[in-house]
C-alpha cells in the first residue's frame, strides 16, 4: 500500500487502553507539530462509547471494522484479547500495520499465522509490551546485562477489568517478555502454580523459569493484593541491579577496577582485596529519562512503518512470551489434577 507522507492510523476497541490510545494519537501527535501520523478514527462493537471517544478527539466514528480499514494504513489493536487474531488477520490481509495489545493473541498457532501473514504482506506488527518503554528499564540499557538469576513481582489491586484472561496473560506476560529479552538463552524447564480467588481464571501465579544457559526466574504475579508492587531484581557475576517499575526508579550495585572513574549519581561502597587485582563496589542510581512509554511505543511502530525497520517488541517477540506464558498455564493446570 502507498503511503502518504502520514500514516493514516486507526484504533480497533475503545475501552480503557484503547481509549489511552486515542488520547495519545489525538492529543500528542496532532498538536506538538511532531506528528508522523493521521489519526482517522475509531471503531469498537460499543456504539455510544465509539461515538464519545470520536467526539472527544474529533475523529471519525466508524460503524464497522471493515470500513475503517478501507481509510487508513495502520491500526492499534486494543479490543478483548480474543478478538486480537482476527481482527489482526483481516488488516494484514488488507497490507495494514498492526500495533497489537500484549498478548499478541491467545494461542502461539495464531501469532505464528499473524507473523507469516505479516511476512507476506510486507506488513509491519509490534506488541504493546509497555513495560519494554519503562523509563526505569530504559535507563539500564547502558550496562551489560547478563543475568543468572531473576526475582520479578507484580502485584495489583483487584478491578475486574483483565479478568476475561488469567493474571499470567494480562500482568505476568510483562516480565516473561522483559526476562527473555535480557536471557537470551532457550528456556529448560518451568515449573508453576496458581490459584484462582476472585474469578473464573488464575488470580495469583508463582513460576520458575529455568533457562539452558543456567539462568532461574522466580516470577510472582497477583491481581488481588493490597499493596501494588512492579520490581524486578537481577543477579549476576559483577552486579545487581534492581528495578521499581511503579515508581520510575533503578539501582546497581557492580565491582569495578579500582582505576574506574567515579561520576555523578555513583558512589563507592568499598573494596575487594581477594585476587590479584584490586576492584571496587559501586552503587549508582541512574538516570532516568523523562517520557511517556506509551507515546514512546506509539512513535516507535509508527517510526518503523516510514523508515521501514524492524519494530522494538516484534510479533516473534511477542509469540516467544506468549509460549511461556501458555506453558506456565498448563504447569498450573497440571498442579490442579495432581491436587485433586
Amino acid at each position: 500500500m502507498e503511503h502518504t507522507a502520514k500514516t493514516n492510523i486507526g484504533v480497533i476497541g475503545v475501552g480503557h487502553l484503547g481509549s489511552l490510545h486515542a488520547k495519545m494519537l489525538a492529543d500528542v501527535f496532532a498538536s506538538a507539530g511532531i506528528s508522523s501520523a493521521n489519526f482517522i478514527g475509531v471503531f469498537d462493537v460499543d456504539e455510544p462509547k465509539r461515538n464519545e471517544i470520536a467526539k472527544k478527539y474529533n475523529v471519525q466514528s466508524f460503524s464497522s471494522l471493515e470500513h475503517l480499514l478501507q481509510n487508513v494504513q495502520a491500526v492499534t489493536i486494543a479490543a478483548n484479547t480474543r478478538f486480537h487474531f482476527e481482527i489482526a488477520q483481516l488488516s494484514l490481509e488488507k497490507g495494514i500495520h498492526c500495533f497489537i495489545e500484549k498478548p499478541i493473541t491467545t494461542t502461539p498457532n495464531e501469532a505464528d499465522e499473524l507473523i507469516a501473514l505479516a511476512k507476506k504482506n510486507n506488513c509491519k506488527i509490534q506488541v504493546g509490551h509497555i513495560e519494554r518503554f519503562n523509563p526505569a528499564l530504559l535507563a539500564i540499557e547502558q550496562y551489560n546485562i547478563s543475568p543468572m538469576f531473576i526475582e520479578a513481582h507484580r502485584l495489583a489491586q483487584f478491578t475486574a477489568r483483565g479478568t476475561d484472561v488469567a493474571v499470567v496473560l494480562d500482568l505476568m506476560i510483562h516480565d516473561i517478555d522483559i526476562i527473555l529479552s535480557f536471557v537470551k538463552s532457550p528456556v529448560a524447564q518451568i515449573d508453576a502454580n496458581g490459584v484462582a480467588v476472585v474469578s473464573d481464571s488464575v488470580d495469583i501465579a508463582n513460576a520458575r523459569i529455568r533457562f539452558e544457559n543456567g539462568c532461574v526466574a522466580n516470577v510472582t504475579a497477583s491481581r488481588i493484593s493490597q499493596q501494588k508492587m512492579r520490581k524486578m531484581r537481577m543477579f549476576q557475576s559483577d552486579a545487581y541491579i534492581s528495578v521499581n517499575f511503579s515508581e520510575g526508579s533503578a539501582e546497581v550495585f557492580r565491582i569495578v577496577d579500582e582505576n574506574f572513574p567515579l561520576q555523578s549519581r555513583m558512589m563507592k561502597l568499598g573494596a575487594i582485596d581477594s585476587g590479584k587485582i584490586q576492584r571496587n563496589i559501586i552503587f549508582e542510581q541512574p538516570e532516568i529519562p523523562q517520557l511517556n512509554p506509551l507515546k514512546v511505543e506509539l512513535e516507535e511502530f509508527l517510526k518503523s512503518i516510514q523508515e521501514n525497520t524492524e519494530p522494538k517488541v516484534t510479533a516473534e517477540e511477542g509469540k516467544q512470551a506468549l509460549i511461556v506464558a501458555s506453558e506456565i498455564l498448563s504447569k498450573i493446570e497440571e498442579q490442579k489434577f495432581t491436587m485433586h
